[in-house]
């Protein structure tokens, strides 16, 4: 599928928005181990990795690409493993897209210095850039 930049514009925005979506908190992206589950909604069998949290307004875009503004570090990883997948909560805690994850120049929309997290250690993001259609 090709879109044109105009509406790869407009999902992108529709993305940041649903993540900025909220009266509550920031919102967080959560980190875990395994692979996307098939569908949203799905309960999380995968272990919670880390949590890092994103500004409030999210990100910025730019022809259909979203990057992210700086996100703060998670200072003591939850639990230890290998990071597989991320998803999005907007600031009232509900789940809004869900990420890959990659180490540094790997093909993960997020990605990590390092995806083999340890309890206890602090994690943060390397790079955050989500690019809509083509």
């Amino acid at each position: 599928m090709k879109l044109t930049t105009a509406l790869r514009s407009s999902i992108a925005q529709i993305i940041i928005d649903g993540v900025a979506n909220g009266t509550a908190d920031s919102p967080i992206i959560e980190v875990y181990t395994g692979t996307i589950p098939a569908s949203m909604g799905l309960s999380i069998s995968d272990t919670l990795l880390a949590e890092l949290t994103m500004t409030n307004t999210v990100a910025t875009e730019n022809n259909g690409v979203i990057t992210f503004d700086a996100i703060t570090d998670d200072s003591a990883a939850d639990a230890s493993g290998t990071a597989g997948w991320a998803r999005l909560l907007d600031r009232d805690g509900s789940e809004v897209i869900h990420v890959t994850v990659s180490e540094i120049d790997g093909t993960g929309e997020l990605q990590f210095a390092s995806v083999s997290f340890q309890a206890g250690n602090p994690v943060s993001v390397s790079s955050a850039v989500l690019t809509v259609g083509g």
